[in-house]
């Protein structure tokens, strides 16, 4: 038996004789599996950018929702707030309406003369009248402005036409009723008379 672990030795057989060389050097499955590491690590690193660059788009997209979001719900806050003002303004407007004829009482029975006994009721009139108009006057009542103005019949409304060289034809000479404006649109044109150039005889003729 010792002659043949003699020969073993001889022929460099024994595997504590092999080269550190031959010991140390990786095989090629474990190359392969250094390898496949390496490509796992770089594809999990590109998978984990991708996902960072996704949830930055993801950011975006609701940051952008978001803006948009407020921006309708201004646009509806302000909506709702002139819709708001425009139903009180005409809440308003309706009420006007409906004391421009109180006010035409009062300034009819102030019209005529007044005799000595009725001075203190004239007054109590001339106050209530006041009264009355200085709480139109704050919603944004006007009484349109018609004596010797030009007529526009956008403000005024012609009831009759007088013949005269005293003023410009198209004058306003005469105001039968008054007209009034409520924040600048007209609420009642005013009853007017307008000047006209007289017509001459031979033209009547014809």
């Amino acid at each position: 038996m010792a002659p043949h672990n003699h020969e073993n030795r001889k022929k460099g057989t024994d595997p504590e004789e092999r080269p550190a060389s031959a010991q140390t050097q990786p095989s090629d499955t474990e190359a392969a599996a250094a390898a496949a590491a390496r490509s796992a690590g770089e594809l999990e690193a590109a998978s984990g950018a991708q996902d960072v660059q996704k949830l930055l788009a993801e950011k975006q997209e609701l940051m952008d929702t978001l803006v948009r979001r407020q921006a309708d719900f201004e646009n509806y806050r302000k909506r709702v707030e002139r819709e708001r003002q425009a139903a009180n303004q005409r809440g308003v407007e309706l009420m006007v309406e409906q004391l421009l004829p109180v006010l035409d009482a009062f300034d009819n029975a102030l019209a005529g003369e007044g005799s000595a006994a009725n001075t203190e009721y004239r007054k109590g009139f001339e106050i209530v009248r006041r009264q009355i108009w200085d709480v139109l006057s704050k919603q944004g009542v006007k009484r349109i402005d018609s004596l010797g103005k030009e007529f526009d019949p956008h403000l005024h409304h012609a009831i009759e036409r007088v013949e005269t060289t005293a003023q410009a034809d198209g004058t306003i000479v005469g105001e039968l009723q008054p007209g009034y404006t409520f924040h600048d649109r007209v609420l009642r044109p005013a009853m007017v008379r307008v000047a006209a150039e007289p017509v001459s005889k031979s033209a009547r003729e014809n």
